[in-house]
């Protein structure tokens, strides 16, 4: 009977754990513009709490490839991004650290029980996309979201008015 009651509780805690993890999708829309210098723009998405604090990030689009790594010093003009959380990290970051987008949309799909979403507790926070291009412009797009209870199958989009497009959000 004690063996039992083993292979319950274990039986019981593999069917809980998937139902606690949650995904995070995302899709970032890069436009194309037409401009006479074009320069692929370096993207920061990262989480804030509900007092703007960064609560971690998700992803780094920078020129990662470059000579003597000559792409991290302009990652200073993803200018909130990095006072709230990029001036602490070492580069390449593992996980979130990425080559540049070409324009179009960008589906990305992060893991609740991973990253920067694997200890974040339940509640109200904003996904957060900072765009900054060479020889172009600046810009953010904040997008609210509900991780946990209550906050599936409901998506945000947000749009940007020139160095990003239409920013969804959604907790699966």
């Amino acid at each position: 009977m004690k063996r039992t009651t083993t292979l319950l509780t274990f039986a019981g805690a593999a069917v809980a754990a998937p139902a606690m993890a949650a995904d995070l999708n995302v899709t970032v829309e890069i436009p194309r513009l037409s401009v006479a210098e074009y320069h692929k723009p370096y993207v920061a998405i990262w989480i804030e709490n509900p007092d703007a604090s960064a609560a971690g990030s998700l992803a780094i689009w920078y020129d990662a490839g470059s000579r003597e790594d000559k792409g991290v010093k302009w990652l200073k003009d993803l200018r909130q991004w990095w006072r709230k959380a990029g001036r602490d990290m070492t580069f390449p970051a593992d996980g979130i650290s990425g080559a540049t987008r070409a324009p179009g949309p960008q589906k990305l799909v992060f893991r609740g029980a991973k990253g920067a979403l694997k200890d974040l507790k339940p509640g109200q926070y904003t996904l957060v996309v900072e765009a900054a291009r060479e020889v172009g412009g600046h810009e953010s797009v904040r997008a609210p979201f509900t991780w946990g209870a209550g906050g599936g199958g409901k998506s945000v989009t947000v749009k940007g008015q020139a160095e990003l497009g239409a920013v969804t959000v959604s907790v699966k």
